[in-house]
């Protein structure tokens, strides 16, 4: 692998932002910041571009969508991954984790075979992929047939981040019947006789759900898989969650929740789409204000993965916090999160994973990105 130093840029840093910086990079790492000598090195100008590490997205839906871009609808699963993975390059994610839902009773990509079989063609696309593209496996807790699947996928190597989440009505996302009928109405086009005899599946299976969950924790602790908890609304469930390992907290649903998985020293995750718009799609705190009162530890992608980084970028001026802070939020944080101690930082020794950024009429685009010092993307907007 040749030698590559980068000059001139804006470098964002773990904790300060320097200007006309030059960077390194030999055998894949940060070799050196500003070195006095280089030898025979290829060099690239970044003048009038920021320099970031690549971004980590800890969830991801998109992966789903372009499996199944319409309900029954349904493209090849090597397709449906290089697409994904280009978009993840295109938008400056450099690690992804495709979020895949095990919810038997739901239908399409989130049956439990089709959602293994789109776990195992990730897998085998990285070979030829761009970007580093690993599996967030999230488990409905009121599916009891899915913890073997589970279980096989994480011995394997095939699931990267194991996820709780429980979508059962007065809890979480859904805060009563009348709201999770009309989703499964809308989504799946569910029926009144078929939501109830779902409905009353979940409520029977309820009772064995901590059991299985302990079970999967166990598996997941064994094979270095962090775990998370989902939609926590109570103080008791980030307890609960946090007694089988859970690390992370995704998208507690009010501030009390955040500030109590904090306390239990898990990380938070909140969704940028919700910053770009403005609001939540359910409904819950805006991870603008979860920003402003201090509790987010991470951003992800979320439906959007195009959305983190216009998203990250807009904190500085609208939560008044610093842009080295920022750029935390979807590169160390979530890599500590995951346990990634080889990237989510400029610094000498880490992963060369890096995005030069360009505005575009005061747009950030990713312009050039780098993956373990390969360059994956290099994007000409001007055409001058």
């Amino acid at each position: 692998m040749s030698r590559l130093l980068l000059t001139h840029a804006r470098v964002v840093f773990a904790t300060e932002v320097r200007d006309d910086v030059a960077i390194l990079i030999d055998n894949g790492l940060i070799a050196a910041l500003d070195p006095e000598t280089v030898g025979n090195t290829r060099t690239l100008d970044l003048a009038g571009h920021l320099l970031i590490p690549g971004m980590i997205d800890l969830h991801c839906d998109a992966l789903e969508k372009e499996v199944e871009p319409r309900p029954g609808v349904h493209f090849p699963l090597d397709f449906a991954c290089a697409q994904a993975d280009k978009r993840n390059a295109m938008a400056g994610i450099t690690t992804v984790f495709h979020a895949m839902s095990f919810a038997n009773h739901e239908l399409g990509v989130r049956n439990n075979g089709f959602a293994a079989e789109i776990a195992r063609a990730v897998h085998a696309w990285q070979a030829h992929a761009l970007v580093d593209n690993r599996v967030h496996v999230r488990y409905e807790v009121t599916d009891e047939t899915a913890p073997p699947v589970l279980s096989e996928l994480l011995r394997h190597g095939h699931a990267h981040l194991l996820s709780f989440m429980d979508h059962s009505p007065g809890q979480g996302q859904f805060q009563d019947v009348a709201a999770y009928r009309a989703y499964l109405a809308r989504t799946y086009k569910t029926s009144d006789t078929e939501f109830e005899t779902l409905l009353a599946g979940k409520q029977a299976a309820a009772a064995g759900a901590m059991a299985r969950m302990s079970a999967l924790a166990v598996v997941a602790r064994e094979h270095g898989v962090s775990i998370a908890s989902h939609d926590d609304d109570n103080a008791e469930k980030v307890d609960a969650l946090a007694s089988l390992g859970a690390v992370i907290s995704e998208f507690p649903t009010n501030l009390a929740a955040a500030q109590a998985a904090r306390s239990r020293g898990m990380a938070t995750l909140f969704g940028a789409p919700n910053i770009l718009r403005g609001k939540s799609q359910s409904g819950n705190m805006r991870a603008l204000d979860a920003v402003l009162e201090g509790v987010v530890d991470c951003l992800c992608g979320d439906y959007s993965a195009a959305a983190l980084l216009p998203s990250v970028l807009k904190l500085p001026e609208m939560a008044g916090i610093g842009l080295a802070d920022a750029i935390g939020l979807v590169t160390r944080n979530p890599a500590r999160a995951a346990g990634l101690t080889d990237r989510g930082e400029i610094a000498v020794g880490k992963r060369a994973d890096l995005v030069a950024v360009k505005y575009l009429g005061g747009l950030p685009q990713a312009d050039r990105v780098w993956v373990a010092g390969v360059a994956t993307l290099s994007a000409h907007f001007d055409h001058v």
